[in-house]
């Protein structure tokens, strides 16, 4: 949202914050401690800002691509090694039938817990699609100030070590921290977190993160003009492949042939095209898949509240500059846009892949097409329930014999705006003079539904100060020392963690 905040609104944030932040019984310590130690963590935090920026560029310089199979082992390593050099103790990877997660506890001998999730995998990435060398984690000058560019930058190295400062930062200045802390970090969030919800088959795991009040994952939640959103929610995803063969169609060449014979042999890759088109109308903007609609919750009446707010507050014309839009689907106004993005689902082409793609061209007609697609889901739609719809779906129109290979996904999440989680975030923002607004779910998915499902059915979100952009694509970064006194920088970044974590302790 906007810096435009009336005199009016601030008021009402602030005694809105003012009463979540209500004090629980017992907390009146940890808030008399918070007020005490704050300014040596702030010191500890000042002192230690060198040494968090070469923490998150050495990081940054160990990519763990789980679709790639590249560092699977030394990433885990190098995750159990920044958690333990944190204060994690008992740290160790748990197996999961995939990539490992890492599993970490800090004791600090509070009367609450916190849980934390962290993703230690990064998306692939093209070096000739850089200004700099991806893993160089090279810094430079940003309209916004100094920023850190490289793969990882803001998703999610960058907020995350902004998290592992503020404990180094509570230890320099020898302070205890408010909450205990239960970790969680994993290594195939990129690839749809496909094994990561078999870490609770580890019962020291569950029965550790059962404790925990709620789960959050360190993120930059600034836009560039300083506001915040805080997401309750996000989109669940099927990734998977559809693929289809001339041996499996049983029509079309076994291997690649010469393009002169399409007019005597049927074409493969046309198959494919026709069972993609067969799954959506509208242009590709709307899902045909048969029975996909049959669970969605439509928008409730608060949720359509917080998108018009939302829509009031943010700036249309940053968002598609962002973007690099012109129009919205259909050519919707800003906020209908807003409400088609939070409530549908969708059938997104993210690659397709046949035949030859070098230079110049290759007289073939191609055996086999793949095309890489993600499904999002909304509120009530299920993994479980959906994929087996897109298949039957395509066999129902003659498109059996394709493969749909699911790679990665897992349901939609929500979390109820009156939770400690949400109401802390509230009052920390509130405090640091951020304005921020409350939107239902994040189009994006992250895999919250692992701790807001069965079996910890624990509420779930995001958090976090600073600004970074580029996620999944070039030149991705993250600001670090910031221009705008309303964009948080590092030091901003990682003090926001400390006093999330004094919320949550205090927090009714």
């Amino acid at each position: 949202m906007t810096d435009a905040f009336s005199a009016d609104r601030r008021d009402v944030l602030k005694a809105a914050a003012a009463t979540a932040a209500l004090l629980a019984p017992g907390a009146a310590l940890a808030q008399s401690r918070r007020d005490s130690d704050r300014e040596a963590i702030r010191r500890a935090v000042d002192s230690g800002h060198e040494e968090s920026v070469r923490r998150i560029q050495q990081w940054i310089a160990l990519p763990t691509i789980a679709a790639e199979g590249l560092n699977i082992q030394e990433g885990a390593d190098y995750m159990a090694r920044l958690a333990t050099e944190a204060g994690f103790t008992g740290v160790r990877k748990v197996p999961t039938g995939g990539v490992p997660a890492i599993f970490g506890v800090l004791d600090a001998g509070a009367r609450r817990t916190v849980g934390i999730y962290f993703m230690y995998d990064v998306k692939q990435f093209d070096p000739a699609e850089w200004t700099s060398p991806p893993l160089e984690a090279q810094i430079f000058d940003h309209r916004l100030g100094r920023a850190i560019r490289g793969r990882g930058a803001t998703n999610q190295k960058g907020p995350e070590t902004a998290f592992l400062s503020a404990l180094h930062a509570f230890k320099a200045a020898n302070k205890r921290l408010p909450v205990n802390l239960v970790l969680l970090a994993e290594g195939e969030e990129e690839i749809g977190s496909t094994h990561f919800i078999n870490v609770f088959r580890d019962p020291d795991v569950l029965n550790a993160m059962r404790r925990a009040e709620g789960v959050f994952i360190p993120t930059n939640g600034q836009g560039a003009n300083g506001g915040a959103t805080i997401s309750l929610g996000a989109k669940g995803i099927i990734e998977c492949e559809l693929v289809a063969t001339g041996e499996r169609w049983g029509r079309g060449p076994a291997h690649d042939i010469h393009s002169s014979l399409k007019a005597q042999v049927d074409s493969p890759v046309w198959h494919l095209v026709e069972a993609l088109n067969s799954l959506v109308t509208d242009h590709g903007n709307r899902p045909a898949i048969d029975g996909w609609f049959e669970h969605v919750r439509p928008l409730t009446d608060r949720e359509k509240a917080l998108i018009a707010e939302s829509a009031r507050n943010r700036s249309e014309e940053e968002v598609k500059s962002a973007l690099g839009v012109r129009r919205w689907i259909d050519d919707l106004p800003w906020r209908e846009s807003l409400e088609r993005l939070v409530s549908q689902p969708t059938v997104n082409i993210e690659g397709l892949v046949a035949g030859y793609t070098g230079p110049g061209g290759k007289t073939i007609l191609p055996a086999r097409g793949v095309a890489k697609l993600d499904l999002r889901l909304v509120p009530n739609m299920t993994v479980a329930d959906a994929l087996p719809k897109l298949r039957r779906h395509l066999e129902q129109r003659g498109f059996g014999d394709i493969e749909v290979n699911m790679t990665g996904g897992y349901d939609p999440t929500e979390t109820a705006e009156d939770t400690t989680i949400v109401r802390a975030q509230q009052a920390v923002f509130t405090r640091s003079n951020v304005g921020w607004s409350l939107f239902p779910r994040s189009a994006g998915s992250w895999p919250g539904f692992v701790f807001t499902g069965a079996p910890l059915s624990k509420p779930a979100g995001q958090f976090g100060l600073g600004y970074g952009t580029g996620a999944h694509a070039p030149n991705e970064i993250m600001v670090i020392e910031s221009r705008n006194p309303a964009v948080a920088g590092l030091k901003e970044q990682t003090m926001g963690y400390v006093d999330f974590l004094y919320e949550m302790a205090t927090i009714r």
